[in-house]
């Protein structure tokens, strides 16, 4: 489905703006230190967004150029599991690859989340 048949209406968009902009503002530290890998198309020269709206959701970060969302889960999702899987379901029926990886993963196997999604970025470029 293209891009602009999911992007996040206007109307909500007003609403989650102010959310996105402070999640940019205070990042974990996992996200922040993923970003730190992912910005300024260090990844097979794809570029990533973070805290990207896509319909109703807000994703840690987005390519669109790869149609990939990679999320950067807490302990927080051990308790919303449910929530999770139906979020990615929304979000994989757009097109969109979902990248999970815990806190522990980013900030501890760094070197094996990078491979991983440059490997699917490829995939899908």
């Amino acid at each position: 489905m293209p891009y602009h048949h999911w992007k996040c209406p206007p109307e909500l968009w007003v609403r989650l703006r102010p959310l996105a902009q402070e999640m940019r503002c205070k990042p974990t530290v996992a996200e922040e230190r993923l970003w730190q890998q992912l910005r300024n198309r260090q990844i097979a020269g794809c570029k990533f967004r973070r805290q990207h709206a896509i319909e109703r959701f807000i994703v840690d970060f987005y390519s669109a150029e790869a149609r990939i969302v990679i999320e950067v889960d807490g302990d927080i999702h051990l308790q919303t599991q449910e929530n999770d899987a139906t979020r990615q379901n929304v979000l994989e029926s757009f097109g969109v690859a979902v990248i999970r990886f815990t806190n522990d993963e980013v900030l501890n196997e760094m070197e094996g989340v990078l491979k991983k999604i440059t490997e699917v970025v490829i995939a899908r470029k």
